[in-house]
């Protein structure tokens, strides 16, 4: 069993397609298909039904696909491993992070990096904070550094790393502080008195539903048994921003991207900050790279 067909079938699993799995592998679909016919002979059994142009797992496929993930990731556990013994800072680094912080706040430290460590290649992956802690527990991502889980932080120690669980460290490094927006020819900007209750009369426009910075200003408003009145959700901030100055809705946003084009609403009764830093699995050896890339991290910390 090679390493080579286990990716293959991983590709396959996750795309559900052996034509996008040969896309993502740099390979033709008869030599991804060839992989997978040599990794089902060689365990004997059937790993994908094929009906027509769908593609399922079978049961026997299910069973192997945690077992998979886990030889690939200890695989690249030991790699890192044997590299750091001898000290070289070099190799692929397999960092997940989202847009806004790779747009605002990542560009001086990966400037930094880049110029130190040369030989390091990077492979960014853009992705939710969400979908970068579930690539960090699967083991796809070696690093993230994104929007920090609120139920996993106490924002008042932000001096010190965090366990989110018995197998991640997370460590908050800045403190994004967000602010209540609308356009400026809003009608809620026209109002003598706004209080958060006031907000729930307007269509808001927020972050989707199931993310860290949408949860951070449902709890705020929760906490006065107050509901959300939302009319359009993104999980881009640019996109929302571009939502606000075009008078769709009120709605959140980082101090980093507020421009003239909208008009803050000062809400005393409350302070929406949202924790933002980096993530690894205790469980896997961090590259020399990864750890020069926190070092960076660290010395960028504003807590």
């Amino acid at each position: 069993m090679d390493t080579q067909s286990l990716q293959a079938f991983i590709s396959v699993a996750e795309t559900g397609s052996f034509s996008r799995a040969a896309e993502i592998l740099h390979l033709t679909q008869p030599a991804v298909s060839k992989r997978i016919a040599n990794l089902e002979s060689q365990l004997d059994c059937r790993l994908f039904d094929r009906i027509g142009r769908q593609t399922h797992m079978t049961e026997a496929g299910q069973a192997l696909m945690p077992r998979a993930r886990k030889v690939l990731v200890e695989l690249e556990d030991t790699r890192r491993l044997l590299n750091n013994i001898n000290g070289a800072i070099a190799g692929s680094l397999v960092l997940g992070t989202s847009h806004h912080i790779g747009l605002h706040r990542l560009p001086p430290v990966l400037k930094a990096f880049t110029s130190s460590f040369p030989q390091v290649k990077l492979d960014m992956r853009f992705l939710d904070s969400e979908q970068a802690y579930e690539g960090i527990v699967q083991g796809e991502l070696e690093l993230a550094v994104v929007t920090l889980s609120p139920k996993h932080i106490a924002l008042q120690q932000h001096t010190a790393p965090t366990q989110y669980s018995t197998n991640l460290t997370v460590v908050p490094i800045w403190n994004d502080r967000l602010r209540v927006v609308a356009a400026k020819d809003h009608p809620i900007t026209q109002l003598k008195e706004i209080e958060l209750k006031t907000l729930t009369q307007y269509d808001a426009v927020l972050p989707g539903f199931q993310t860290f910075t949408r949860g951070i200003v449902a709890t705020a408003f929760a906490k006065q048994n107050l509901d959300l009145q939302v009319a359009l959700s993104t999980n881009y901030m640019e996109t929302l921003k571009m939502m606000v100055s075009i008078g769709l809705g009120w709605s959140v946003l980082p101090e980093t991207l507020i421009d003239d084009t909208m008009q803050v609403i000062h809400l005393p009764e409350i302070d929406l900050t949202r924790p933002l830093g980096y993530l690894y699995h205790q469980e896997r050896t961090l590259s020399n790279a990864s750890q020069q890339l926190i070092k960076l991290l660290e010395q960028h910390k504003d807590l």
